[in-house]
């Protein structure tokens, strides 16, 4: 794990969305195309403002989300709209954006189509943003949740449904394999709880304490934190 130390949360959002940039520069000279899965919440609002300036040929940039609840657009708790009205703006407004919700049936209808798409979207991520709960949850793995075992140890990359501890419970999340699919691993966290719980993961049991998945193997994980 490489931890990178930052004064205040609009450095580390600045820090964060330079080296997405990068990583982003870097697939534009291998493919073309870029690729980004991001978020939800509001402690990457100020990396999506800070993003949304950088000067990209964003019609070639592709961004999805981590995960989302499995609520439509309309809802305030859709991390599709908090996308649109936070980071698709600005420089970044002819990005293409992929969400994970599409109004199926069920969020395992929604999870097999997100899971389609999949295929027709540039891969490896150039990046993926995360953020973790004060539980030790990413994307929307918890602990606890029904699904967990096979999100964390499938191979195969999908969408799978999960389910949270609170409303709305019901969710979409990519599993640890899509996640991985990436050339760079990148976690936004603040405060000393947090801090100290990544501190204290590294050989914990992830069905426990999620992030410990997270943790090992490649690529490997770079943390931005502030207090």
């Amino acid at each position: 794990m490489k931890f990178r130390e930052f004064e205040s949360v609009q450095k580390a959002a600045e820090a964060l969305a330079d080296e997405v940039g990068l990583a982003w520069r870097q697939g534009f000279s291998a493919r073309a195309a870029a690729s980004l899965a991001v978020p939800g919440g509001r402690t990457p609002v100020p990396f999506f403002h800070a993003l949304s300036l950088l000067a990209l040929d964003w019609s070639q940039v592709l961004v999805t989300l981590t995960d989302e609840r499995w609520v439509s657009e309309a809802d305030a708790a859709s991390n599709a709209r908090l996308v649109r009205s936070e980071l698709l703006q600005q420089q970044a407004q002819v990005a293409r954006f992929v969400p994970l919700y599409s109004g199926g049936a069920s969020a395992a209808d929604d999870a097999a189509a997100a899971s389609l798409r999949l295929a027709g979207m540039p891969l490896p991520f150039d990046a993926v943003v995360l953020g973790m709960g004060e539980d030790g949850h990413f994307a929307s793995l918890f602990p606890g949740s029904p699904g967990l075992v096979e999100a964390l140890n499938d191979a195969v990359p999908a969408c799978v449904p999960m389910q949270a501890p609170a409303a709305p419970a019901q969710r979409l999340s990519w599993n640890l394999a899509a996640l991985r699919a990436t050339r760079r691993l990148m976690l936004l966290v603040t405060g000393a709880t947090k801090r100290d719980l990544l501190m204290s993961a590294a050989g914990a049991d992830p069905l426990r304490l999620p992030i410990a998945a997270l943790m090992q193997g490649e690529p490997g994980l770079e943390v931005f934190w502030a207090p």
